[in-house]
């Protein structure tokens, strides 16, 4: 069996873009993958057609060493772009093989750990008003147990769709408000969290935690960037508030410092930035040893859910799977997404289906082409830039 072809997909989604591909073989399977760089998926499809240039009359069962060929194939290794285009290649060689084997991808891994996935539901209401509150009941009596929020900002005017006003103190102030009483309404039996989205300093993130009685949440996620970890070090030290980090992590090497020195307690592995399954297997299995459960990140489309799904499904220290699929805006149009994962109350339950269990109709996914969408950019009120 020898790869014939690797196409991509670059498909409007309503909201955002999602950047899928296709990995054709000689003898007919093919197999379906997803990057995650949300917002540059141009330059991941660039890379793409490089590794394409090499791949195509390789192996496809040979997925470990594909996985080395692509990475260490360069001069300058790794790389968010890269690793992206290497995630959805290897997402798609692995169920390409899995249909070749008429086996579910969770088999390539070990076998399957549990029979459903349970998930995490996202507000759809920031933490700045009793919007917040009700939804949180209203999540509860829907069943869920597992809450996260989004940060509150007091209300301004943007002064285009590409600049935002954004002023991190006062929204630390806001939200610390806001989720206190939103802990008030669903109790202490309900798991609680909000992102961050690195949106703070070290400084910044301490007096939002010192901000709110002790208990009340279960974590906070990314409250600063990861590129030094001694920053979270430092952080760690001033707050007890266990941390969710990693979805923007490209390598296990990158993982190193956080999984070693303790510094996250619920690991965001992304299948789709971090290198698919050959990296995240290896990264799960190290946060296995340092008891750190999997909290995998998973904002994306239909192949990256399935992809989650059959991870979360073969790794023994998983929490919950982040799923997004009961918040407005995306359209995953079933005429291009013909057979893919519904969710069934908060969780999926995990298929036996060859390969992942997604279906795409290229002509229609051609039809929702490419459009431009840049990320917002936030700016504090003295002019100067800060993140998203």
């Amino acid at each position: 069996m020898k790869i014939t072809d690797i196409k991509s997909f670059p498909v409007w989604a309503g909201a955002r873009n999602l950047f899928v591909l296709k990995v054709e073989s000689d003898d007919g399977y093919y197999g379906w993958g997803e990057s995650g760089v949300s917002g540059r998926e141009l330059a991941v499809e660039g890379a793409v057609k490089h590794f394409r240039e090499f791949l195509i009359g390789k192996d496809p069962m040979k997925i470990g060493a594909l996985w080395q060929e692509m990475y260490r194939g360069q001069y300058f290794e790794g790389g968010r772009i890269l690793t992206g285009a290497i995630s959805a290649i290897d997402i798609a060689l692995h169920d390409l093989v899995a249909r070749k084997l008429g086996v579910p991808v969770y088999q390539l891994l070990g076998g399957r750990q549990r029979d459903y996935v349970p998930c995490f539901a996202t507000s759809r209401y920031p933490l700045e008003g009793p919007e917040a509150v009700e939804d949180a009941k209203k999540m509860v009596a829907n069943g869920w147990t597992v809450l996260r929020f989004g940060p509150g900002h007091p209300s301004t005017i943007a002064n285009n769709n590409d600049s935002i006003p954004y002023e991190p103190r006062e929204s630390i102030a806001l939200t610390a408000e806001w989720i206190i009483k939103v802990r008030e309404a669903v109790g202490r039996r309900v798991v609680l969290g909000i992102d961050y989205h690195h949106r703070l300093s070290v400084a910044e993130a301490a007096s939002f935690c010192q901000k709110m009685p002790k208990g009340t949440l279960d974590f906070l996620e990314e409250p600063i960037r990861d590129e030094t970890p001694q920053a979270y070090s430092t952080l760690r030290s001033m707050t007890d508030v266990p941390f969710a980090i990693g979805e923007e992590m490209s390598s296990k090497w990158q993982f190193m410092p956080f999984i070693e020195q303790g510094l996250t307690n619920y690991a965001r592995i992304d299948l789709c930035n971090i290198g698919g399954y050959t990296e995240a297997m290896k990264v799960a299995g190290w946060c296995e040893s340092h008891y750190i459960d999997v909290m995998p990140h998973n904002p994306l489309g239909p192949v990256a859910t399935a992809a989650m799904i059959h991870f979360s499904a073969a790794i023994p220290n998983f929490a919950w799977l982040e799923d997004r699929s009961i918040e407005p805006g995306f359209d995953f149009d079933k005429k291009i997404y013909t057979e893919k994962y519904e969710l069934e109350g908060t969780w999926y339950k995990v298929r036996d289906v060859a390969g992942l269990g997604i279906e795409i109709n290229e002509d229609e996914a051609i039809k929702h082409n490419f459009q431009y969408w840049e990320t917002p950019h936030l700016h504090r009120k003295d002019g100067s830039l800060t993140n998203w």
